[in-house]
């Protein structure tokens, strides 16, 4: 019912300027999943909400006339041309695009940003070919990766880290959720199929290079002190490496108010020792270290904890640092009987540095044209933050990204924020950038 009222609503026109597209677009997107308590979102994989974002991500292709395929981990693609026969020919597509999920109580913008930049960039580039007779020799697609945040499954970037072979299908199925609901029993009662989820090469051979368009997560472009200041958008660099670690903690459940002190086995102070490791291990090796998320058993307030489940999330701009981190916290809670399992891992990833510097070349070239001034620099950003692009990226895809000013530097909360006029240039530095890579210069 509420996908019906969205596309009632909001669906868009194709005679539409990219700028009351993207307006439409985004005012659609708006309500779906947002706690109206916290003003953040809860969109998680296959789930109600997952279905109405799903819903208005066909909407948007249809209404543009594009076709619309799913690979095998359900991600959805739209294409402006056809991509097999361009592959077959040795064009593979240029590809734009993000995700629609969220962490929970998340912003607004960490995702959806990049996929609703990419239809009104494509929007711009239909109009310029409808008015000017311009037509990419490439086809053009927009992605809709799904489960990238991992915030139901524990994965981060399940969508494309199954269809490029990083995670193994069997594994993916068997993930549970908090509820303990595999993501096979999820998929089923989405109406999709488990068994066909698996490494996609069909769909991975369609793409010649993919741009990801992402709120900055951070404040680099908006910290005048930084010298990137004085930008609405800039030239993703690279991810750092970054992982995720499962720590089980043992106990014995027991009164809270009648069990002794010194005979209790408190799941939970294991837990807390985990927590202070992880802090000062992060200090002593220069990196970032977090537990964020915690489930206790039984979970009643006067019971003494009979097991404690932990999170661990790490990440640097140096693997070993990050590795000797998590060495230590696992150190630290084997001594109160924990167990420390790996869930994911993502190597160092450094974009393509070629397509990095067309991007700049071609950004500093449209802005100098739009200012009459001489070209300057584009600044060029890393980032501890992972993405559908790294993982594109380590599997051999030429890859970009775009990052767009957010002032406020906060991000994975309601605060997150880019203004209009610099959610504007990046549609704008986007649509450039297609425009070139699809163009006759590719």
């Amino acid at each position: 019912m509420a996908a019906d009222l969205l596309r009632h609503r909001h669906r868009p026109k194709t005679k539409e300027s990219p700028t009351v597209s993207f307006e439409s677009m985004w005012a659609a997107l708006e309500p779906v999943g947002r706690d109206p308590r916290t003003g953040g979102y809860r969109r998680f994989a296959w789930t109600a909400e997952d279905h109405t974002l799903r819903e208005w991500f066909a909407e948007e292709c249809a209404a543009r006339g594009l076709d619309l395929t799913e690979d095998r981990m359900g991600n959805q693609w739209a294409w402006w041309g056809d991509p097999d026969r361009a592959a077959a020919e040795g064009r593979q597509g240029v590809v734009a695009g993000s995700h629609l999920d969220s962490v929970p109580d998340g912003g607004a913008f960490d995702g959806p940003l990049g996929v609703v930049s990419a239809f009104a960039a494509l929007d711009v580039l239909r109009a310029k070919a409808e008015q000017e007779g311009w037509q990419p020799t490439r086809p053009i697609g927009v992605v809709n990766f799904v489960d990238e945040e991992g915030a139901r499954f524990g994965v981060a970037c399940a969508g494309s880290r199954v269809i490029t072979g990083v995670l193994d299908p069997d594994r993916a199925r068997s993930l549970t959720d908090a509820d303990g609901t595999t993501m096979a029993e999820a998929l089923t009662r989405a109406g999709r199929y488990p068994r066909t989820v698996g490494r996609d090469d069909e769909a991975l051979r369609r793409i010649g290079c993919f741009v990801e368009l992402h709120v900055e997560q951070g404040r680099a472009l908006a910290d005048p002190d930084h010298p990137a200041h004085g930008h609405a958008v800039a030239v993703g660099s690279g991810i750092w490496p970054h992982g995720r670690w499962r720590l089980d903690f043992p106990g014995e459940a027991n009164h809270a108010g009648t069990t002794r002190l010194e005979d209790r086995h408190d799941a939970m102070l294991g837990y807390a020792t985990a927590v202070l490791s992880a802090r000062r291990a992060a200090e002593r090796h220069g990196c970032l270290a977090t537990i964020g998320k915690v489930a206790v058993q039984p979970g009643g307030v006067n019971a003494v904890p009979s097991a404690v489940t932990g999170w661990l999330d790490a990440r640097g701009a140096d693997e070993a640092a990050v590795r000797a981190a998590v060495a230590d916290v696992a150190g630290e809670a084997e001594r109160c009987g924990a167990t420390l399992t790996e869930e994911s891992w993502t190597p160092p990833t450094s974009f393509d540095t070629d397509l990095a510097t067309r991007l700049q070349r071609v950004l500093a070239a449209r802005t100098a044209a739009e200012s009459g001034t001489e070209p300057q620099g584009i600044p060029l950003l890393g980032t501890g933050a992972g993405h559908d692009a790294g993982i594109l990226a380590n599997a051999g895809v030429p890859t970009a990204m775009l990052f767009v000013r957010n002032p406020t530097g906060v991000s994975h909360s309601p605060q997150e924020w880019a203004g209009d006029d610099d959610c504007r240039a990046g549609v704008t530095a986007l649509a450039a950038v297609l425009e070139d890579l699809a163009g006759e210069s590719a």
